[in-house]
Parts: C-alpha cells; sequence; structure tokens
C-alpha cells in the first residue's frame, strides 16, 4: 500500500487522493466552494443534469482544478447523489451542509458562512457557482488577481448588460410607464449612455474574516471584474440547458 503523506486528502466518500502543494497567489491561501443543493425548484437537480454530454456541477470542478492560485476546492451540499458526482470528478467534500442551510431561502452568504466555521485557515475565499458552466480559468485566475492586488476586500465578476438599465421603465397604474433612472436618459444614444455593469453570478470573492464580519460579497468595498459575455451563460431553466448543449456542440 502506498503510504500517506501530509499532502493527502481525504473524501467524504473515503477515497483518497494526493492533494497538489500549495499554489496561492502573493502568499494568500485561497478556499474555493462550490454551493450545489438538492432541492432545486425550477429544474429539478440541475446540478447533476447532464449539461454539454456530462452533469452541470462538472464543468466548473474542472475549470477551478486548472486555477493557478486556488489551494484547496471543495463542495458544499446536502445531498449524497450530487457528493458522489462531485467525487468522480475530484472535487473534495469535507462535510456535508446541513438542511438548515439548504432551504429555498437559504442564501450563498449562508452557505459561505458555514463553510468557513468548518475550514479555517484561508486568507479568501471564492464562491463558484454550478449554473455558471463557461467560466473558465481566466475567469477564476483573473479575479484572483485582482482582488489580491487590488487589496479589495471582495470582488464580483460582472459583465455589461445586452439592454441598458437607464432605457429600463417601472409599470405602475393603468400600465403608466415611469423611467427608473430618469427621463432625461430616454432620449440619449446607446453609446451615449453611463456604462452599466451586472453581476454574472459565476464568481465571488472576498476576504476571509471580512466576510465573516459582512457576511455579503457586496459593499462599498466591492470591485468588479468583467468577464466576457460569451462566458456568461447562467442555467437556471430547460431553455438555458438547451442553449447550453446548442453551444458547447458548435463552438470551435
Amino acid at each position: 500500500m502506498k503510504r500517506l503523506t501530509a499532502n493527502t486528502a481525504k473524501y467524504s466518500g473515503g477515497s483518497l487522493i494526493l492533494r497538489k502543494s500549495l499554489k496561492m497567489f502573493k502568499n494568500k491561501k485561497i478556499l474555493a466552494v462550490i454551493p450545489a443543493r438538492g432541492g432545486s425548484k425550477g429544474v429539478p437537480r440541475k446540478n447533476i443534469k447532464l449539461a454539454g454530454g456530462k452533469p452541470l456541477i462538472a464543468w466548473v470542478i474542472e475549470a477551478a482544478k486548472t486555477s493557478a492560485y486556488i489551494d484547496r476546492l471543495i463542495l458544499s451540499s446536502d445531498d449524497n447523489e450530487i457528493i458522489r458526482v462531485a467525487e468522480t470528478y475530484e472535487c473534495e467534500v469535507p462535510f456535508v451542509r446541513p438542511s438548515e442551510f439548504a432551504q429555498d431561502n437559504s442564501s450563498s452568504s449562508d452557505v459561505i458562512v458555514h463553510a468557513l466555521s468548518k475550514i479555517s485557515g484561508y486568507d479568501y475565499v471564492m464562491l463558484l457557482q454550478p449554473t455558471s458552466p463557461f467560466t473558465s480559468k481566466e475567469d477564476i485566475d483573473g479575479c484572483i488577481k485582482l482582488c489580491i492586488t487590488s487589496k479589495a476586500k471582495s470582488t464580483v465578476s460582472v459583465v455589461k448588460p445586452d439592454k441598458s438599465p437607464y432605457w429600463m421603465f417601472e409599470m405602475g397604474k393603468n400600465n403608466r410607464l415611469k423611467s427608473i433612472m430618469g427621463s432625461r436618459y430616454l432620449n440619449c444614444r446607446r453609446q451615449d449612455l453611463p456604462s452599466a455593469y451586472i453581476p454574472t453570478g459565476a464568481v465571488y470573492m472576498a476576504e476571509s474574516r471580512w466576510f465573516l464580519e459582512n457576511r455579503s460579497f457586496y459593499s462599498e468595498f466591492t470591485i468588479g471584474y468583467e468577464i466576457p459575455k460569451e462566458r456568461c451563460l447562467d442555467i437556471d431553466t430547460e431553455f438555458d440547458f438547451k442553449l447550453f448543449d446548442f453551444l458547447i456542440r458548435h463552438i470551435e
């Protein structure tokens, strides 16, 4: 039997793999967490539903494992089947998420706080969503480098929206339209509108201690890391799965 060393990590399923030496970026240890609960309502079992020929969650696991800077990658799940699939793709599962953190109203912040209560010693924590299968090594490592070199408390992946919020309305009584951002923008050319960004939902990162105090990735100290539009598909519906399957078959 092969002799075990301090570099060996044990998964919850009992299988053993060799954990890589610490990678780090500027001497900062980074923990990455993939959240995947079993009770998805919009698309049942979506985290392990086949997408592009393999379980949806496999895409982000594989991207994270190619990162040059993530020191430890773990799954947070309450579901045994999701755990088995993640372990198949060599993602560590050091604990089973308690049911109180896997409800419809449970937030990503709850998941990260729980993970940090179980695993300490990391300077930064990163949240990677399995519903963003086009997330790449470049997105992950770019976010890490920007957050740490900028000395930001947190960083969130963002993208420019297809439609500017400066042209959007609320619909009130009798279907009356009220400009959300103010009527002065309604007659502006698109290129003259202020730049706007929305979170992609793919990558979030924060200082671990700061996150435990703030319990959110968002604050006045948050900076944005822009991701190209072509890598920002967020899978939440059956149509999204079909779109992803089509795109993955036609990407050269």
